[in-house]
């Protein structure tokens, strides 16, 4: 059965079309995909991004478990930051990819993909075994709205937000007085916050962030401009880019594992292995040096060798031209610059291998 988040109705009124993604009645768009995309780069938009998990993790044992199932070192994780994870099978490939949060000395709040609630769940209750934690899932008793765009930070003091946080923060506050818990995180490359808030309160605070963001542009922006906006920040999605035989060094997720945590985890000698000795696929970035656009699974060829496939392609509406990430070989000729080919409908297109992110993201701040 499709499940639909407490704020359905409102995309109904709204106008949206609706669409099932990851087993959620979800909203594509409600005007077009460009123009909310535009509105998220230029002003401010709000996003309904509650089908998305909210695992607490608490007890004793609580940042030595989490250090157990990611990479990333918790201990070094103070009260009130965000790091960003993976989470590996024993193989170093990628069950899921998350937020974690730091609530309190022994709390932990983990943000998890819709599509991945269930799975993320059960390979931690498997790893829960010899730790004194609680694992707790309370995805169905919290919304999450997203507030994202240059305006984004005017908008929520205005509503009585304290925005005196850096980015990858979490602090409890109020918005138009409604007790939240605002991270300054989003999946857009601009600066934002993403609010938790619970269920009851979620259709209330949805009306007064739309009619308190009139004068700054605002609009609802659906799940068709939140994934044109990822591409161009070339942010991962899990399922395209990143999956269970894929590990976060081919992902182009080095940056994020460190070198010397001591303390074991899931898939660290395959991790660390890939880190020392190289590894035999690469995730690049791709530009379209025609109008065609490469979508998920074509195939990508170089000197007339296959040599990886598309993992995401689309529209990127700043840049006027059509991007794309693929996973190819790790062969030297393959870096920026290069023109591979794309195979689209039995014909081959050229495409430029480009830096990423495809545009500059604007969503470090620093207090």
């Amino acid at each position: 059965m499709t499940k639909e988040t407490y704020l359905h109705e409102k995309h109904i009124e709204l106008g949206a079309k609706m669409v099932d993604f990851a087993g959620w009645h979800m909203p594509v768009q409600y005007t077009s995909i460009i123009e909310e995309h535009k509105t998220v780069r230029e002003n401010v938009g709000l996003f309904d991004v509650s089908h998305m998990g909210e695992v607490f993790v608490s007890g004793k044992d609580a940042e030595k478990f989490l250090n157990k199932i990611v990479p990333q070192d918790i201990s070094k994780l103070n009260y009130e930051k965000a790091v960003y994870c993976q989470l590996p099978n024993k193989k170093g490939g990628l069950i899921d990819d998350l937020i974690i949060y730091k609530l309190g000395i022994q709390t932990y709040l983990v943000i998890c993909n819709a599509s991945r609630i269930d799975e993320d769940l059960n390979w931690m209750v498997r790893n829960k075994r010899g730790f004194d934690v609680k694992i707790d899932n309370q995805s169905h008793n919290y919304s999450l709205l997203a507030i994202q765009g240059p305006k984004a930070e005017t908008l929520m003091q205005k509503m009585g937000l304290d925005t005196q946080q850096a980015s990858f923060t979490i602090k409890a506050g109020e918005v138009a007085g409604i007790k939240v818990l605002a991270s300054r995180t989003g999946y857009t490359g601009e600066d934002g916050f993403e609010l938790l808030v619970e269920n009851e309160f979620s259709e209330i605070l949805w009306d007064k962030i739309l009619e308190e963001g009139k004068p700054f542009g605002i609009k609802p922006i659906g799940l068709g401009a939140r994934d044109t906006l990822r591409l161009e920040a070339a942010l991962h999605l899990y399922g395209n880019d990143l999956d269970e035989n894929t590990t976060p060094i081919e992902a182009g997720l080095s940056w994020s594992v460190p070198k010397d945590k001591k303390e074991n985890y899931n898939g660290k000698e395959v991790i660390l292995s890939q880190i020392n000795n190289g590894i035999e696929k690469k995730l690049i970035g791709l530009k379209m040096l025609d109008k065609s656009i490469a979508r998920h699974e074509y195939d990508v060829y170089f000197n007339g060798e296959k040599v990886g496939f598309i993992t995401s392609g689309g529209v990127s509406p700043m840049l006027g031209a059509n991007i794309a990430l693929a996973y190819v070989k790790n062969i030297k000729d393959i870096c920026t610059g290069a023109v591979v080919q794309v195979m689209i409908r039995e014909k081959l297109h050229n495409a430029e291998v480009v830096k990423r992110p495809f545009i500059q993201k604007r969503n470090k701040v620093t207090i």
